[in-house]
């Protein structure tokens, strides 16, 4: 009777995905663990680029360099929200030297003259 009674709550407990053996965690486990046996970090979680909000009244050109002699990409509507990876000192525009280069992929500069950062931007390295 004992054993049927062992027997039912292993099967239970394996069913469930929790039963452990002698070494450890089972392969129901769904913790990595590295080629030394030892249970791997859990992944850092991606940090957020900061983000601007173009406050240009009829939208803000994007350029391919850090200069309104560069090459024009294309236009942001005002009032949008846009991805903001760095920022560096360049042609002063109205008073201001800082350029954004656009985050999340995106190709091209922005004059932050014309740009509310909505958080701190680092400097480009």
């Amino acid at each position: 009777m004992r054993r049927m009674v062992a027997a039912s709550a292993v099967a239970v407990l394996a069913g469930s995905g929790i039963l452990l053996t002698a070494g450890g965690a089972s392969a129901a486990d769904p913790t990595p663990v590295g080629a030394s046996g030892q249970q791997a970090a859990p992944a850092a979680p991606a940090v957020a680029e900061p983000k601007g909000k173009v406050v240009a009244n009829g939208g803000l050109w994007v350029h391919q360099d850090a200069t309104t002699t560069s090459k024009r990409l294309n236009l942001l509507p005002q009032g949008s929200v846009v991805a903001l990876q760095c920022k560096k000192v360049a042609q002063n525009v109205d008073g201001n030297k800082v350029w954004y280069k656009l985050g999340a992929g995106k190709p091209g500069w922005v004059t932050a003259r014309y740009v509310q950062n909505l958080a701190a931007v680092p400097y480009c390295k």
